[in-house]
């Protein structure tokens, strides 16, 4: 048995966190909360945790390519895969972000809870780290998503950002557009210390 196991439920489904695994906490049930997965669409869930949004996407998706910096995450995901029957519908992958993907690689749906936390860099030195910090203006990984993210998005397709107002709305919508995304704010939860948590979809500028 490992060590500081915990747990966490959404709806049915069961999840066992590992140590040096994100827990779900507001920002993730509140992406799964919100989202909307079409029947045989195939997604792509960067940081997938202990797999929340994966193994919830699994259920109408077609595959889910599930894909996490961290190797614990990667292995507790397949695990959680494993207990909530979704398994035959999902493939792991230990990379950072998506430069494991071929370049010819699309999907019709993309999901990133990312790491928006501004922080000192330190804080992204441990596994659990790097699942929320997000540099010094807490946008150091939402960047380099938006910059990497066209080439993998179908024509047709959508891409979900989970965020914070504290790593900066606008900026993030000024980054889809100069890379040919529109976007918009779907949903917006507000938390204490005038923070608010937006879900902002994105879809190829045609």
């Amino acid at each position: 048995m490992r060590s500081s196991v915990k747990k966490a439920y959404f709806g049915d489904y069961s999840f066992t966190v590992w140590e040096n695994v994100y827990k779900p906490a507001e920002d993730s049930y509140f992406f799964a909360e919100n989202l909307v997965v079409n029947r045989g669409e195939r997604v792509l869930d960067l940081g997938t945790g202990c797999g929340i949004l994966g193994i919830v996407a699994a259920k109408n998706a077609r595959e889910v390519v599930a894909v996490d910096v961290n190797p614990y995450a990667v292995q507790c995901a397949k695990k959680n895969a494993i207990v909530n029957n979704l398994i035959d519908k999902m493939v792991f992958v230990q990379a950072d972000l998506l430069t494991s993907l071929r370049e010819t690689e699309t999907f019709d749906l993309i999901l990133f809870n990312a790491p928006y936390i501004p922080t000192e860099n330190v804080e992204a030195e441990s596994w659990l780290g790097r699942a929320w910090a997000g540099g010094t203006n807490g946008r150091q990984v939402i960047d380099l998503f938006i910059s990497q993210a066209l080439m993998h998005l179908k024509r047709t397709g959508r891409l979900l950002l989970m965020q914070s107002t504290l790593a900066g709305n606008e900026e993030t919508r000024r980054k889809f557009a100069e890379h040919h995304l529109n976007s918009n704010v779907i949903a917006s939860l507000a938390l204490p210390f005038f923070e608010t948590l937006l879900l902002i979809e994105a879809r190829l500028d045609v």
